[in-house]
């Protein structure tokens, strides 16, 4: 007698659901038909469909919900004692060289640079912070010195003509608290004190974003393979439009518990598109970030639905040649958009395989 066989309606339904939901679509299934010759259907009937093996590209893509902003926030803290006179506005950008605020009406000044201040320069300063400070300095239009890791007479003349240009005292030397470092232009997103508040080292004054949009997207931890720096995304505009886009930056982040929410681990990812212009029209809101789980390339294929799950273990498809119809054993890889990438020997592209009623 011919191998007793049973479709797997239910299987195949809830790998369709599961795909389309965005839930991890490689389902594997070990097991391997006993034997290895192919058998004649001892039914002989033919299916009342049948569907094509193809060979294609399958791609599991799971979407997720984000959040439109400007990253991260830095906070900008002090390190001089006073009284606060100036603060920047809300929203408002400080590039190198402005002031981004004021104490006792003198500027603390903004400049790029990955190495915050924590001495004061003068002349026999060494250092990566002199060098850094001396970038700065000449990007800004003042010469007459040579950027590198000492700061020396040269460096303290054209320091004067800087400060002349601050309206602050010529005396050669950058005091502590009176540069503070970012990576680049800052957008200013919150205040943390108020003009006429009395300021001393550590008081935090404003916090900075950068001034590029990004998105934000956070998953669970079991998601983490869909955070790859670099990695190309899709994102989906409220009016349906998709604009392309990658990721910049995945960490891992403990949430805090909050009210009868316990603490959580998540992955928190950014994400910038490709053409910034696009986001233009856009408020503060929600987008739907699509993100390429697994991609598989030049492989054969069936209609989930097509699968059979054979009674000995191990699954198959009916293959329907003319008025016949046989068993193959198949294995399965990956569920994809309603269909299966299947492989096994007996098994070639364009064959008929039978589906169910």
């Amino acid at each position: 007698m011919g191998r007793r066989r049973r479709w797997i309606g239910r299987v195949a339904l809830a790998a369709a659901v599961a795909v389309t939901a965005g839930a991890a679509a490689v389902v594997g299934f070990g097991g391997r038909l006993r034997g290895s010759d192919d058998q004649a259907d001892a039914g002989g009937a033919l299916p009342p469909q049948t569907a094509r093996v193809t060979r294609q590209t399958l791609v599991d893509t799971q979407t997720r919900s984000s959040e439109l902003g400007y990253g991260d926030t830095t906070t900008f803290a002090s390190r001089l004692t006073g009284t606060v006179t100036s603060l920047p506005d809300i929203g408002s950008t400080r590039k190198r060289g402005q002031a981004i605020y004021r104490i006792d009406n003198t500027p603390v000044v903004l400049l790029y640079g990955s190495l915050p201040a924590y001495r004061a320069l003068s002349v026999g300063t060494e250092g990566d912070d002199v060098k850094q400070f001396e970038q700065n300095l000449q990007e800004l239009g003042f010469s007459g010195f040579t950027v590198d890791s000492e700061y020396t007479a040269s460096t303290a003349k054209a320091v004067q003509r800087w400060q002349k240009d601050l309206n602050l005292l010529q005396t050669g030397t950058v005091e502590l608290g009176r540069v503070s470092y970012a990576a680049g232009p800052v957008r200013v997103d919150t205040l943390k004190a108020a003009v006429g508040e009395m300021t001393q080292p550590g008081t935090a004054l404003l916090a900075c974003t950068g001034t590029s949009r990004v998105i934000t997207v956070e998953l669970d931890v079991d998601d983490q393979r869909l955070a790859s720096n670099g990695a190309a995304v899709t994102v989906t505009m409220p009016d349906g439009k998709t604009a392309p886009a990658k990721i910049t930056k995945a960490v891992t982040v403990v949430k805090p518990a909050e009210g009868s929410n316990p603490a959580a681990t998540k992955i928190e990812v950014t994400i910038t598109v490709d053409d910034e212009k696009a986001l233009d029209s856009l408020a503060q809101e929600a987008l739907d970030v699509t993100f390429t789980a697994t991609e598989r390339k030049d492989v054969l294929t069936v209609p989930v639905a097509a699968l059979l799950a054979l009674a000995e273990g191990g699954y198959g498809v009916q293959v329907v040649e003319g008025a016949a119809t046989r068993i193959v054993a198949v294995q399965t890889g990956l569920f994809a958009g309603g269909r299966v990438e299947v492989s096994g020997d007996a098994l070639t592209e364009g064959m008929t395989v039978g589906m169910p009623a």
